[in-house]
């Protein structure tokens, strides 16, 4: 009697890590990491726009924005379900390790697109909706494709990425402003670099999973020039906040020291023809570069 009565707390037991492990999967088809970087990039166009946004206004921008971003990042996880299995940071995901039917992965990304989608048209406002859907497209239908034929897939992919703080101003302004497209040109530029590093530090990855990058095409030289020529350019994007009026001198000289402090990384790697774990330092220094260069901003 009593192997019998405990059965029904033994299967409830099971059938709830079941669910919870479940619902860990999903959510890391939304690469929360990811995603996180892209709202704060999101959240830091609100704020520079100084509108007077009530809090539902934030938490609606927000979640639409974390949705669509969400189920962009599911269908890559879906449509790059096996070359992931030939990478290190993407060889544990659910579809990988065949914790999850791809089927399920499709519906959720599918799901998630069809409930976000309409609360950036509906509840924000048309423009950011239709910015919303670009990124998505444009990350799932063409960047996407293009990663096994092309190093210029990384230029591409910078598209997406860099339109979350544009869709933050737009879904306080209603417009696209010059602030708004400053915004987009500095999360733009940015990226290069930070791809590049990525691509030079899992070269034998990316090698190994049938994708392409600037280092496998080029050779690591050409790589590390282009990363240092990015961020030469970096220097003059930076500083257009300042140059529009929405940041003051305190920015421009924030912006300018970040951007040599990250300048003499890249040089140093250039010039002596650093390895790997320079551009894991690269890598590294482009994230503390962007939270400083937004945390300026909001202070002005």
């Amino acid at each position: 009697m009593s192997v019998s009565s405990s059965e029904p707390v033994v299967t409830s037991r099971v059938l709830e890590r079941s669910a919870l492990a479940t619902v860990k999967d999903l959510v890391s088809l939304t690469k929360p990491r990811l995603s996180g970087l892209v709202l704060f990039t999101t959240a830091g166009g609100m704020w520079l726009s100084k509108a007077p946004l009530t809090f539902w206004q934030w938490v609606v921008a927000l979640v639409g924005t974390a949705g669509t971003v969400g189920a962009a990042n599911a269908f890559n996880c879906y449509l790059e379900r096996d070359s992931d299995r030939f990478m290190a940071r993407t060889a544990v995901r659910p579809l990988p390790q065949a914790r999850m039917e791809p089927v399920v992965a499709l519906v959720f990304a599918v799901a998630l697109a069809a409930v976000s989608l309409p609360v950036l048209f509906v509840g924000v406002n048309a423009l950011t909706g239709a910015l919303g859907l670009l990124a998505l497209a444009s990350y799932v239908l063409v960047y996407t494709p293009m990663k096994s034929r092309t190093h210029w897939a990384m230029v591409v992919g910078a598209v997406p990425g860099a339109l979350p703080p544009l869709m933050g101003w737009t879904a306080a302004t209603g417009r696209i402003e010059e602030p708004g497209l400053v915004l987009f040109a500095i999360l733009f530029v940015w990226q290069l670099p930070h791809f590049i590093a990525i691509a030079l530090f899992r070269k034998a990855e990316y090698r190994a999973a049938g994708l392409t990058s600037l280092p496998l095409e080029k050779g690591d030289d050409v790589a590390r020039a282009h990363a240092v020529g990015y961020l030469a350019l970096m220097l003059p994007v930076s500083a257009l906040p300042f140059a529009v009026g929405v940041a003051g001198w305190p920015y421009l000289a924030a912006a300018l020291a970040l951007g040599l402090w990250w300048g003499w990384v890249g040089v140093d790697g250039w010039r002596n023809k650093r390895d790997a774990r320079w551009a894991r330092k690269l890598f590294a220094t482009s994230l503390l570069y962007l939270t400083g260069l937004f945390a300026a901003l909001a202070i002005g």
